[in-house]
């Protein structure tokens, strides 16, 4: 289901890439990451769940945040680190496969994450898509903990003009897949802001995981 992505990467360092436009990139994602069903679930404790207390900013009609950053221009996304989990990985960018799904890193390696490079780069006025695997057949993946983040937290990510863009946790929630809301998990608040998103919700062999983690996240610092 998912291509790797590898193929371009030096197309992506070179130039950007026409961003679709907001209506594609809602239907794409919402019948491609809210169908995510890369993860094994083979293990005796799932990965974990947001607690219903760390959705209830995302949930709210979005304003003014007086300690937003100014936005960064473009610029491919290297590593991203959040500490509160663990995560420092590599990132690669992904487009969409030949089905016209959006594409995720190679499920055999646990330890990277993809940028959807159909929106904007990290850091950049709009919202930015982050994804990555929650568990192979091996084991935990990059974002298996990422249920667990709370408001708060700090979500970094290195660029290749040698900035990093500093987002701060706002909001975690898990959507069925069925339900999934493309609309306020994507539209773009008018500032910088960063969607991480990865498999949750129950498991079964069958379908997989039936919905996605997402974690809503605002640029606060540049350094």
């Amino acid at each position: 289901m998912f291509a790797s992505g590898l193929a371009g990467w030096a197309e992506e360092e070179e130039r950007p890439r026409r961003r679709a436009p907001w209506g594609v990139i809602a239907l794409v994602l919402l019948t491609g990451l809210a169908l995510m069903r890369n993860g094994s679930g083979e293990f005796d404790v799932g990965p974990p769940q947001p607690a219903s207390a760390a959705a209830a900013e995302s949930r709210a009609t979005p304003g003014t945040f007086l300690g937003a950053a100014d936005p960064l221009p473009y610029a491919l996304p290297d590593r991203v680190r959040i500490p509160s989990i663990r995560v420092d990985a590599p990132v690669m960018p992904i487009g969409l496969d030949a089905d016209g799904w959006v594409a995720a890193p190679p499920p055999e390696d646990p330890n990277l994450a993809g940028w959807f490079t159909g929106a904007v780069s990290p850091g950049e006025k709009g919202t930015a898509v982050v994804v990555g695997h929650v568990d192979n057949h091996q084991g935990p993946a990059v974002f298996y903990g990422l249920g667990a983040l709370q408001k708060g937290s700090r979500v970094e990510i290195t660029r290749k003009d040698g900035k990093t863009a500093v987002f701060e946790i706002y909001g975690v929630e898990v959507f069925a897949k069925n339900t999934f809301p493309g609309d306020r998990v994507y539209a773009s608040k008018g500032s910088p802001e960063l969607r991480v998103i990865t498999c949750g919700g129950g498991f079964s062999q069958q379908n997989g995981y039936d919905g996605n983690v997402v974690a809503f996240a605002r640029l606060v610092e540049v350094r």
